[in-house]
């Protein structure tokens, strides 16, 4: 469980914590919707990227830090670059109903918040 240093292993969780700003039960009943499950990027009829990482991203908000492997914080680290980019691409207008913000709340992030 190295992760490198102690100040990277917090500054990924820190990071990690301030994109993901729904609960693992926010996220997990968003996940279950219509909406979210049509939002993303996806192969061949497959469950979109997005959708397997906000599954993944309930099991991390879940999982004790002290409990929290290598590939665990790599994850993090993607959803922070994703969120970081995707915020930066926000449209013009009330975003409420758009999949610019399912896409971002597939990830843990609901730009509204």
């Amino acid at each position: 469980m190295s992760g490198g240093t102690d100040k990277d292993r917090q500054d990924t969780l820190d990071r990690f914590g301030e994109a993901v700003n729904m609960t693992a039960g926010e996220l997990e009943k968003w996940l279950d919707t219509d909406r979210s499950r049509e939002a993303g990027q996806k192969d061949d009829g497959e469950e979109s990227t997005g959708h397997a990482s906000g599954r993944r991203i309930v099991e991390l908000l879940r999982t004790r830090q002290d409990d929290l492997g290598d590939s665990d914080l790599a994850h993090m680290r993607k959803v922070t670059g994703f969120v970081r980019r995707h915020v930066e691409q926000r449209p013009e207008g009330d975003v409420s109903d758009t999949r610019w913000r399912y896409s971002l709340m597939n990830w843990g992030h609901d730009p509204e918040k």
